[in-house]
Formats: C-alpha cells, sequence, structure tokens
C-alpha cells in the first residue's frame, strides 16, 4: 500500500531524500511552503499524511479533527517538550527534529494505519474518537517509537436533554437533573451548549459574560486545557449540603463558531474525569449542513450538538405533552435516529396538564403515544407546575431549593436519582442557594 505524504517547512532535505531512498510504502507527493497550502492540498485528496517542520503552532484539534475526517494524519516535528504535549494533546504524532528516515516512516505508516480512509467531504457519524486521532508514537532520534501519551479517560458519565424546537422544556430539566443528582452527592458539572439560545446562566442567577464553554473550547483547541483549567473556569453553584459546576452557554447566538466538535470532545473527556456526571443542555437543531459538507474545513452549526449527542451515555429527550409539542417529539426523534442511529433516547413528556391532554393525562398521552409514536415507550411524564417554575426563575434557584415539595420537582427525583434519594428528607431540599463566580 502506498501511502502519499506531503511535508512543509524546511525539513532536513536528507530527512526527505532518505524516506524515498527506503523504497518503502511511504512517498513524499509535494513540498508546501506554508501550512494553508498543505491543509489544501490535503482536502483535494492528494496525501494520507502530513509531516509538519514547521508552522506547528498553528495546528489546532479543529484542523487536525478536520484532515483525520478525510483521511490524513499528522506528524510534527519539534523538540520542544511543551509544544510536543500540546501536539500530542490533540491528536498530532510527534517526532524530533534529528528523527532519522526509517523510524519516520514507520511511525507514518503506524498512524495511518489507525486512522480508517473516509470518503471525501464525509463527516464520521462515530463519535468516541473525533478529533483525537491516537497518536502512534512518540519518536526519538535514532531510536524506535516510544509508549505513546494519550488523554486518561475518565470514569465520568453523560447525560445529554435534548429536545425539539418551541421551547419544550430542556434547560429546565437540565438544571435539575445537575442539582438533583449532587444533592445525591454525586459530583456534577452542567454544560449550556445550546448555541442558538442558551439559558443556563440566567436560570440559576449566574451573571456570567465570560461564556465558560467556549473559554474551555478555546483551550482545548489549542491543546492548553487540563482539569485544573476546567475547574479554575467552571462556576460553582452552591447549596447548604450540595454543589456542582457549570459551564455557561455563549452569550450570542452568533458566537456559535467557538463550540467545535473536537474542542468540545476534549472538554467532555475533561469533564468526566473531575465529575462523576456530566450533564449537557443541547441546542435543538440536528441539521448536518450537508449544503456545506463540500467544505470540510468548515465549522458546523449544530456540532455541539450532534457531538454531545453522540458522546452522552444517556439521552433524555424531552417534548411538551401537548397537540403541538408531541408531533414536534415524533418527528425530531425521527432525527434523531437518522443523526445519531446509537443514540437510545428515554422520552420524557413535560408540561403534562388535563386542560391540553385530557382529564387523565398520562394515561391519554400514553395511549396517544402508543398508536402514533416512534416505538419506545415513554420513560417520564413531568407535571405542568408554572408556580414552582416561576418561583425558581425568579430567585435564580432550582426546584429543590424553591419548590421542594412541587409534583414536578417529585417526578425529576423520580426519573434520575436511586430510590435512597427519592425517599430522603435532606436539608439541602430546604435550603437557600448561595452563589458566587469564581473566576
Amino acid at each position: 500500500m502506498s501511502i502519499p505524504v506531503i511535508t512543509v517547512g524546511q525539513s532536513r532535505e536528507d530527512l526527505v531524500g532518505g524516506l524515498e531512498r527506503l523504497h518503502g510504502p511511504v512517498t513524499v507527493v509535494r513540498r508546501c511552503g506554508e501550512l494553508a497550502e498543505l491543509l489544501a492540498a490535503c482536502q483535494s485528496g492528494l496525501a494520507r499524511a502530513a509531516v509538519i517542520a514547521e508552522g506547528a503552532k498553528e495546528l489546532t484539534a479543529s484542523l487536525v479533527d478536520r484532515l483525520a475526517a478525510v483521511g490524513v494524519s499528522i506528524v510534527a516535528l519539534s523538540d520542544d517538550p511543551e509544544e510536543e504535549r500540546r501536539l500530542r494533546s490533540i491528536g498530532v504524532v510527534t517526532a524530533s527534529l534529528d528523527v532519522d528516515s526509517a523510524t519516520l516512516a514507520s511511525a507514518i505508516a503506524d498512524a495511518v494505519g489507525q486512522l480508517p480512509v473516509q470518503e471525501k467531504g464525509r463527516r464520521r457519524a462515530e463519535a468516541p474518537d473525533s478529533g483525537f486521532a491516537d497518536p502512534a508514537a512518540e519518536l526519538r532520534p535514532g531510536g524506535a517509537p516510544q509508549a505513546k501519551e494519550h488523554m486518561p479517560a475518565g470514569t465520568g458519565r453523560i447525560i445529554a436533554v435534548w429536545g425539539p424546537t418551541g421551547a419544550p422544556g430542556r434547560t429546565l430539566v437540565a438544571v435539575n437533573i445537575a442539582a438533583e443528582l449532587a444533592a445525591e452527592g454525586k459530583s456534577v458539572i452542567l454544560l449550556d451548549a445550546d448555541t442558538y439560545g442558551a439559558s443556563v446562566a440566567a436560570s440559576l442567577g449566574l451573571l456570567d459574560e465570560s461564556a465558560g464553554l467556549a473559554q474551555s473550547c478555546r483551550l482545548a483547541d489549542q491543546g492548553l486545557l487540563d482539569t485544573e483549567s476546567l475547574k479554575r473556569i467552571a462556576a460553582p453553584v452552591f447549596a447548604k449540603a450540595a454543589s456542582f459546576r457549570v459551564l455557561t452557554g455563549i452569550t450570542r447566538a452568533d458566537r456559535w463558531t467557538e463550540l467545535r466538535a473536537a474542542a468540545l470532545s476534549s472538554v467532555l473527556e475533561l469533564a468526566k474525569e473531575i465529575a462523576e456526571v456530566v450533564v449537557v443542555d443541547a441546542g435543538f437543531c440536528l441539521e448536518a449542513d450537508e449544503e456545506l459538507s463540500f467544505d470540510t474545513m468548515a465549522p458546523r452549526r449544530n456540532a455541539a450538538t450532534l457531538r454531545s449527542i453522540e458522546l452522552a451515555d444517556t439521552v433524555y429527550a424531552v417534548g411538551a405533552a401537548d397537540a403541538v409539542g408531541v408531533p414536534r417529539l415524533v418527528r425530531g426523534l425521527a432525527e434523531l435516529e437518522r443523526a445519531v442511529p446509537h443514540a437510545a433516547p428515554r422520552v420524557v413528556l413535560n408540561k403534562v396538564r388535563a386542560a391540553s391532554a385530557g382529564r387523565s393525562p398520562e394515561g391519554e398521552l400514553r395511549e396517544a403515544w402508543d398508536r402514533y409514536g416512534p416505538g419506545q415507550g415513554i420513560e417520564a411524564f413531568l407535571p405542568s407546575d408554572p408556580e414552582a417554575c416561576d418561583a425558581a426563575l425568579l430567585s435564580g434557584a432550582v426546584l429543590f431549593e424553591a419548590a421542594p415539595e412541587s409534583a414536578l420537582r417529585r417526578a425529576i427525583v423520580k426519573m434520575v436519582c436511586a430510590p435512597v434519594q427519592q425517599n430522603r428528607k435532606s436539608s439541602v431540599i430546604y435550603s437557600r442557594a448561595r452563589r458566587r463566580l469564581k473566576r
């Protein structure tokens, strides 16, 4: 199998010539003067690997992700330990400037072998490795590839809360899932990944203009985010006997380009290291921007939503329990199955009330769902409780603080918490929140 390679920068002539003299599978097909030229050549399908001798500082996780999507692996030459660490964290294979040709060729072949060739312009449907091509090796002069350095997998689980257009209550459910799990004693971090109308900060009374998730994604894209940085960025929300962290959403919808898929993947992986549960408030739109698919380097408008659902261990699909909300949810679930086939969402009907569903709303809704729904059953019915919701929003509190005995709060507890928590009256329930923004 031939491996065409593109190089950029003033690498040693004997290195390039050495690759050719090996008469192996690795063949240098073009030498580029700058990184932009290299990226264009890679997108054209000219190469399977890129060797970067200069310009590695311009590499980001998003660029690596996009090149991986068209089947191109990257090897960067550097002798700066900090820069090597950064490059490896975003999925780049690193090699010394003095690496010999045979070792470099072997590493290129290994890296290409680990990265499946994909049809040009097609985005990856499987998420676990998106944006983080596993580095084949760390190279040293004259030696064999050493043990690779990689980001340790976190032990936490991800819960994504999604729902169709029309304000079915995604943020309400996500915020209170995070709060109830924190009250149960779990470490929790809440992410606002809604790129159309982020509202977690407002719901919790956080006057935050820094857009914590966007800030984290910028650092992750450069390979500079670690667990300590993530803890500093995440705003803590405190109650008497519980607390959780929040990565607030973008402050304007036009900032959606800051939430790139590869960077968000890194943020979620690091969040799993510092929290037992990561709750994501996702946006509604699942469109894959197919009209832009010819431009594989273009950012995706709905990448944050799609990536959050792809990486989630549990997906709650929230719909409004009325004549408009239920059909929207049915259509949305069909779109979700096409966009993320492995998601297996748990259906939650919110705002359940007799006025919109009949005298026995749960029975009527279940009967209608069994007849017209997409097949999976309904996980939970959340009753309409506008007074409790208004009290919580007005005070910037969660339901267990503003309305601890509300039927809505009890339904959310039943849905997500262990039985011991459901039957226990904790002082958390009757506490008032004390919040501060940690910068």
